[in-house]
């Protein structure tokens, strides 16, 4: 088993809390990781229909029937059994005594509100980060950047070996007939699949929903309804705009990624490792894939990271940047292998802007790019694609309580 960063944050949450919730999407590997974390306690999923009617006809008695706690798969299944469990946790005061999981932000955190605040350590777990796989031998050294991208990160088509194209078309297949009936009544799938696919052409870009709407044929009203579904079942996420008082025009649109470039790169129709690095998504792929690091470092680690990206009116832009506490990192993120200078330029423009607005600040300034050599230019870390991840964790690190 490859560890995961959040093993450790599974484990502190354990001992503040009485319930455990580990949400994220469809297989990327939360069922595995809680047994793992919690190897003692009871296996139970709420996806079998068996255990679901038992749970539901005696919800009290179902549960008295684990005294130390259990772990519920898919408790989002069975929402009934939250009120329940806040009794219990009450009366009996016991950390980390239940453990959910669910793979439908809506579902179960809706249960969680109402029945369970203040009751509930929340961990939201994504697919692998490349630096898990590292750490665990799973990402070999012949690996390039374009195959590790159109592979993706979930489980089964980085680790096992899973054909891609077969795991994600069953995958998004099962995704649309599973969760899209739950959490929406969308009559017309042919034109929801389209969206989806539309949304994966627009990686990296700027989400103009109007557009998308139009180029879909719905409202922008049933488009906004639709990415809403997206982003609660953990296919998509937007990235906001950093507002920076610089006495310029900024943009205020968010941007689009999918939490997996895997998927991303399937829908857009790039079948193979090569198709993608011909492909003219290449770049935004890439980009989608750095800030997607970020996103899940921050969330293994539960850390109060801010992640925004910048751009101005004139089309200048910063991919990303990373605000805690009072440090400031400016990221810039290069799908090629060969550094140029004029990859430096927007980096440059925003920190002149920077320091001119707070009397000459310094901010961190990185280039990750699709090369392995590590070098520096003035002011400028630069790192290839597989160190990202351990920039990330050497800058950016929990204190384990």
């Amino acid at each position: 088993m490859i560890n995961r960063d959040a093993h450790a944050r599974l484990n502190s949450l354990s001992k503040w809390y009485p319930i455990i919730a580990v949400t994220g999407p469809r297989q990327s590997g939360k069922t595995t990781l809680v047994k793992h974390v919690f190897a003692g306690k009871p296996y139970l999923t709420l996806e079998d229909p068996d255990v679901r009617a038992t749970a539901l006809a005696d919800p009290r008695g179902f549960l008295n029937l684990y005294p130390d706690g259990a772990i519920l798969d898919e408790a989002q299944r069975a929402p009934e059994l939250f009120s329940y469990l806040q009794g219990i946790v009450d009366a009996q005061q016991m950390m980390g005594q239940w453990v959910l999981t669910g793979s439908q932000q809506l579902g179960l955190m809706s249960g969680i509100s109402q029945s369970l605040a203040g009751r509930v350590g929340l961990l939201q777990l994504l697919p692998f980060s490349i630096g898990e796989l590292i750490a665990g031998d799973a990402l070999p050294a012949s690996r390039s950047v374009e195959d590790m991208l159109w592979r993706g990160l979930y489980p089964a088509p980085a680790v096992r070996k899973v054909p891609p194209a077969d795991w994600y078309a069953d995958y998004f297949a099962t995704y649309i007939e599973r969760d899209v009936r739950q959490m929406l009544q969308v009559r017309d799938l042919a034109t929801f699949r389209l969206f989806v696919r539309m949304c994966a052409a627009r990686t990296g870009q700027l989400l103009n929903l109007s557009a998308l709407a139009a180029d879909c044929g719905i409202a922008t009203n049933t488009a906004k309804g639709w990415l809403s579904v997206l982003e609660a079942s953990y296919i998509t996420f937007t990235l906001t705009p950093h507002h920076a008082n610089f006495g310029k025009q900024l943009t205020k649109s968010p941007k689009l990624y999918f939490h997996d470039t895997g998927l991303a790169a399937w829908l857009a129709g790039l079948r193979s490792g090569e198709s993608l690095g011909l492909s003219s998504m290449r770049g935004a792929l890439f980009e989608n894939w750095a800030v997607s690091e970020a996103l899940k470092h921050s969330y293994n680690q539960r850390l109060d990271m801010q992640l925004n990206f910048w751009r101005n009116k004139s089309g200048v832009e910063v991919d990303l940047l990373i605000t805690m506490d009072t440090h400031l990192h400016a990221v810039e993120f290069k799908a090629g292998q060969t550094v140029a200078s004029d990859w430096f330029a927007s980096l440059k423009k925003y920190a002149a802007l920077q320091n001119e607005a707070t009397r000459g600040e310094v901010i961190a300034q990185t280039l990750v790019y699709g090369g392995g050599a590590a070098h520096s230019r003035p002011g400028v870390q630069v790192i290839g694609w597989r160190d990202w991840p351990m920039v990330l964790a050497k800058q950016y690190t929990a204190t384990q309580e």
